[in-house]
């Protein structure tokens, strides 16, 4: 992911912004990772879940993390709303996915779709990637409906998939 991104990009457009995440983010972190509502559709290896110190977090998000992720802060009107990712770079295939979480404050108002443009916008246009994948929980639909609505088509349905739980957990894979 380093060979990658050598610079950490800022991406703004339609009315948000991506960039990096920075210690006054702190809170809002925090409360991205004690929210039950928001874990229920995430995969349990994410970094910030990995460690309870998220000062350590943040600090190490372009060094350690660089290494498998990268992760960016999505803000709209300068708040904290949620991380962006992209990971799983294959650079012998230029692929890559896209995923994004938000606070629960942020849901349903679109924010979700338009991170996902603006990665896929500069994953193809500034990188050379040729292939972006998604991944979403087949029980959540707002996940389904952002990707759709990001240009994603739906390649394959309820596909078992490690996402860190004691079963395999039923995705959708998403591919643009």
């Amino acid at each position: 992911m380093k060979k990658l991104f050598e610079k950490i990009p800022y991406l703004e457009g339609e009315g948000i912004t991506l960039k990096a995440v920075t210690l006054a983010d702190k809170d809002g972190m925090q409360a991205l990772v004690d929210s039950p509502a928001v874990q229920r559709y995430l995969p349990t290896f994410l970094f910030e879940q990995q460690y309870d110190d998220m000062e350590y977090v943040i600090n190490h998000l372009y060094d350690e993390c660089l290494e498998d992720s990268l992760i960016l802060g999505i803000y709209r009107d300068g708040a904290f709303c949620g991380l962006a990712e992209m990971y799983g770079y294959r650079e012998e295939i230029h692929k890559i996915s896209v995923g994004a979480r938000l606070l629960e404050e942020y849901w349903g108002q679109g924010i979700v779709a338009k991170a996902l443009r603006l990665m896929t916008d500069y994953l193809y246009k500034e990188k050379g990637i040729e292939i972006i994948t998604a991944s979403t929980m087949i029980v959540n639909k707002p996940a389904a409906k952002a990707a759709a609505a990001a240009g994603f088509d739906l390649v394959v349905h309820n596909a078992d998939e490690d996402w860190g739980y004691p079963e395999p957990t039923p995705t959708d894979k998403w591919i643009r």
